[in-house]
């Protein structure tokens, strides 16, 4: 789901289907005639009449784009059916302990929610501005990781029923950097949802001799709407960001040598360590090459990876 929403992204395709609709959706158009009917209705939309009427958009293109946007949709139908049809199983058979039920209500809240903003998310894009609010993409993105986050933390209870020893300064610190890197999945949203990674494409410095651009002043009326919503404010609190998130967790791995650590804490650190290298350096291409398809998806996906680490790593510092 993440890997093609990161695609759906990507190559612009999140607006090709201008309408929702939970049954009739559920297949693509099937015949000639109900192709060029969506195409048509595309057509009545900011998307076509401000950028591809421009660019010899055709009945082709928009098939491809309205691919993705399908099977977005459609990986969400299969997840919800997932995890409902078990549920109910399970509940019927009496299987659950009332803290599992509760935990399952609360995931079953989170994909509902999630589908929600994911067509809040649409909607704006679709009444006067051609491309959604990066507002509410990073509340998709972002609610779409911490439900997976809370997924596999459930996932975990179960599979980790026994107490172990807890450290916490450890656990202190690992919910520091958690909360350090969910904002930072934020900014990465509101980077995505401005294109912000196609300007300053240069590092470790924003531009020759700038380590803050002197656009991040001028593109707002003041500092703190630029870092929110300018694409030079907005990219330089990401960048920035990074820098913290590898210190906090560098500061975890060399704090937890003072301890005697389970196996299990030990290797979620050490993966932790390894994966925030990996996440900055793909970060730092990512911008360098003008966000490549491959190289922002490669980015989101190692920052799902991240997100798992902490998640464990914080589990097992925790219960």
């Amino acid at each position: 789901m993440v890997i093609v929403g990161g695609i759906t992204r990507l190559t612009n395709s999140g607006l090709s289907m201008t309408d929702w609709h939970l049954v009739t959706d559920t297949f693509p158009p099937l015949s000639d005639a109900k192709w060029e009917e969506a195409f048509q209705q595309y057509k009545q939309f900011p998307e076509y009449k401000k950028i591809n009427i421009h660019n010899d958009f055709t009945l082709s293109d928009y098939k491809y784009i309205y691919f993705w946007e399908w099977f977005h949709r459609l990986i969400g139908r299969v997840i919800g059916i997932v995890f409902i049809i078990p549920f109910i199983y399970f509940l019927i058979r009496k299987k659950l302990d009332k803290s599992t039920i509760k935990k399952s209500i609360i995931l079953l809240g989170l994909g509902s929610l999630q589908g929600f903003f994911g067509w809040f998310m649409v909607r704006s894009g679709l009444i006067d501005n051609p491309d959604v609010s990066h507002f509410r993409l990073a509340l998709h993105l972002t609610t779409a990781f911490i439900t997976f986050a809370y997924t596999f933390w459930v996932a975990l209870d179960l599979i980790y029923p026994e107490k172990v020893k807890i450290e916490k300064s450890l656990r202190t610190i690992a919910r520091f950097a958690l909360a350090l890197l969910l904002l930072q999945i934020i900014y990465g949203g509101f980077v995505a949802g401005l294109n912000a990674g196609l300007i300053h494409n240069h590092w470790p410095l924003m531009s020759d001799g700038q380590f803050i651009h002197e656009s991040v002043f001028l593109e707002q009326k003041n500092l703190f709407l630029s870092f929110i919503e300018g694409k030079s404010g907005v990219q330089f609190i990401h960048r920035t960001l990074a820098y913290i998130v590898v210190a906090s967790i560098v500061f975890l791995y060399f704090k937890s040598k003072k301890f005697t650590l389970s196996k299990a804490q030990t290797n979620g650190i050490n993966l932790l360590l390894v994966l925030v290298f990996v996440q900055f350096i793909l970060g730092v291409f990512t911008l360098l090459y003008g966000v490549p398809v491959w190289l922002g998806l490669a980015h989101q996906i190692s920052a799902f990876f991240l997100l798992s680490a902490m998640t464990f790593t914080l589990h097992r510092l925790s219960k």
